[in-house]
């Protein structure tokens, strides 16, 4: 039942921002869409989207299975994409960066269970496909958060992953 809220909640995000208008001038290819959906391996492994607002901003979230912290994860960022490492006829190799949130439910077993809300930077690099409507990336983001329980209160938590999305 979480993860289906959560993925609702994942849902919801992407889809109430406004759409961007595609042009020829920038990082991406002038036919992709501006919704990507696919999969995020790592911490956390699950589903991920992205949304672009321009041409170097977007949206980005996950849900899934964080298997270090032992629970169920949701992320959200806004992202930049400052630079442009490589560019070619088949491919643009752009860094991104951004803040974000994190929530967590941490699960310590069967009978106990937490809950955390953290602030994200991340930091990733973005391969996006011109000739096909894929990108795929890898990111790591530092997380300061806070855990509603007795004896636990605030820390920093480190997150990395690295996935694919198709966009339409």
């Amino acid at each position: 039942m979480r993860f289906v809220l959560a993925l609702t909640a994942v849902a919801v995000t992407v889809m109430a921002a406004p759409a961007r208008a595609d042009t020829d001038e920038g990082a991406r290819g002038a036919d992709k869409g501006t919704l990507g959906v696919g999969i995020i391996l790592g911490e956390p492994t699950g589903i991920t989207a992205k949304l672009y607002l321009e041409d170097d901003q977007a949206i980005q979230a996950a849900v899934g299975s964080a298997f270090i912290g032992g629970g169920l994860q949701i992320h959200a960022d806004y992202v930049f994409h400052p630079y442009i490492l490589q560019t070619r006829p088949s491919f643009v190799l752009p860094v991104y960066v951004g803040p974000g949130l994190r929530l967590i439910d941490y699960t310590d077993g069967r009978d106990s269970s937490s809950f955390a809300l953290g602030l994200r930077v991340v930091g990733g690099l973005l391969f996006d496909f011109k000739e096909v409507p894929l990108d795929a990336f890898i990111e790591v983001a530092g997380v300061f958060e806070y855990e509603f329980k007795d004896g636990a209160g605030a820390g920093i938590k480190l997150n990395a992953g690295a996935g694919v999305r198709y966009y339409f």
